[in-house]
C-alpha cells in the first residue's frame, strides 16, 4: 500500500484494489501470468481539461487525476499513441489514492518544444531528461514510473540513471534500453521486417510520406501492433489528434534515424548516452509486462531478466492483449501499480 494514506483514503484505497483484484490470476513457473479483462465495454470519453507547466526544454501538456497529495504515477505513452493510452487506467489509480500525471511526450499534443533554436531532438536520453524536468517542475521527488513503447524506454532509462527519483517502474515489454551500435547490427530477416517503418522513415520519401499520411500510417502501426483489438474509428481519431503537433514529425524520423546510426544526437545528452550504451543494470522494484499478442517488435522476457536486480516480477497477459497493453487491458496495467510496491 502506498506510503502516508489517512485513514479515509486507505478505505478508498482498500475498495479500488478489491475491484482491481477481481479478475482471475494464474502463476506459471517463476512469471505471474494475468488474464484481466481488456478495455470496458463503455471506456472513459477524456481526461478533462489538460493542465500545462514549463519544464526544461519543453511546454508541457498533461492529464492529471486523483488527490493531489497522494503517492505519484508517472504514466507515459509511446508512438505512435498519446495520453489515452491511460484514460481508462487514470480512474483506477485515482480511485486508489495515487496522483496521476499522464504528460504528452515531446512532439505530441499541447506539448511544445519552447524555443526555435532548440532541436527536435527524439533520441532516448532526451525524453528522459524532459521527465526529470517535468517532475521537478511539478516538484515531485519520486514516483512510481509506468510506460508503454517510448514510454517504457524512457521510465527504464530514469529507472537505470535516476533511481532516486524512481520509487518502481511498470515496463511493457521489459528492458528497452539500446545503442547507436547495437542499432546499427543486422537482425533476422523475420526481425528486420518487423521494422520496416524504420527503414520507410530513413528515406526523404519515408519523412514526406509520414507528413502528409501521418493519420493512416499510424492507424496501420495500430492494427499491425495490435492485431486482435477491434478499437472504432472514434477511439483512434481522439488520439490521432495528438499527431498534429508541429514537432511530431520531426521528433518521431529523428529518433528512427538516430536509432540506426543516421542521424546526429546532441553533445549535451552524448554522457548520458554513453552510459546507456553499457546497458545498465536495474535496480528498483519492477514488474514487467507483455501482451500475448503483441504484433509490434519487442524482446522475449527471458533475454531481460537479467536486467533487473532489484524485486522482480514479469506478467504475460493473456486475451488476445496487444501493444498497447495499458489501453487493450486497463484493469491489468492498473494492477501492477500497487502490486509494484509490494514486492
Amino acid at each position: 500500500m502506498p506510503e502516508d494514506i489517512d485513514l479515509p483514503r486507505r478505505r478508498l484505497f482498500g475498495s479500488a484494489l478489491m475491484t482491481l483484484a477481481a479478475a482471475p490470476f494464474v502463476s506459471i513457473g517463476p512469471a505471474a501470468a494475468q488474464t484481466m479483462a481488456a478495455a470496458p465495454a463503455k471506456s472513459n470519453a477524456s481526461f478533462g481539461p489538460l493542465k500545462q507547466i514549463d519544464a526544461g526544454d519543453l511546454t508541457v501538456g498533461y492529464a492529471e487525476a486523483g488527490p493531489a497529495d497522494g503517492p505519484v504515477v508517472l504514466l507515459l505513452h509511446g508512438w505512435p499513441y498519446d495520453i489515452y493510452a491511460f484514460v481508462d487506467v487514470a480512474p483506477l489509480l485515482a480511485a486508489a489514492g495515487y496522483r496521476v500525471i499522464i504528460p504528452y511526450l515531446r512532439g505530441y499534443g499541447t506539448t511544445r518544444i519552447r524555443s526555435e533554436a532548440t532541436a527536435r531532438n527524439g533520441e532516448p536520453a532526451a525524453l528522459a531528461v524532459d521527465t526529470i524536468a517535468l517532475m521537478d517542475a511539478l516538484k515531485i521527488p519520486k514516483a512510481v514510473i509506468a510506460g508503454f513503447d517510448w514510454g517504457a524506454r524512457t521510465a527504464d532509462i530514469v529507472a537505470a540513471l535516476w533511481p532516486e527519483r524512481c520509487r518502481a517502474l511498470v515496463s511493457v515489454s521489459g528492458y528497452l534500453i539500446g545503442s547507436v551500435a547495437a542499432g546499427k547490427k543486422p537482425l533476422p530477416p523475420k526481425a528486420e521486417l518487423q521494422w520496416w517503418y524504420q527503414f520507410y522513415f530513413a528515406t526523404e520519401r519515408g519523412r514526406e510520406g509520414y507528413s502528409q499520411n501521418r493519420h493512416d500510417f499510424n492507424k496501420l502501426i495500430w492494427q499491425l501492433a495490435s492485431p486482435q483489438w477491434q478499437f472504432d474509428d472514434a477511439t483512434f481519431d481522439r488520439s490521432a489528434a495528438a499527431f498534429d503537433n508541429p514537432d511530431h514529425v520531426d521528433i518521431v524520423i529523428h529518433n528512427y534515424r538516430w536509432r540506426i546510426g543516421l542521424a546526429e544526437g546532441e553533445a549535451r545528452y552524448a554522457a548520458l548516452e554513453q552510459k546507456l550504451a553499457q546497458g545498465p543494470v536495474i535496480t528498483v522494484p519492477t514488474i514487467t509486462m507483455e501482451g500475448d499478442a503483441n504484433g509490434a517488435p519487442h524482446p522475449e522476457p527471458a533475454a531481460y531478466r537479467g536486467k533487473f536486480s532489484g524485486p522482480y516480477e514479469h506478467r504475460t497477459i493473456t486475451g488476445g492483449i496487444g501493444h498497447n497493453l495499458p489501453q487493450e487491458a486497463p484493469q491489468a496495467f492498473a494492477r501492477a501499480v500497487p502490486d509494484v510496491a509490494k514486492l
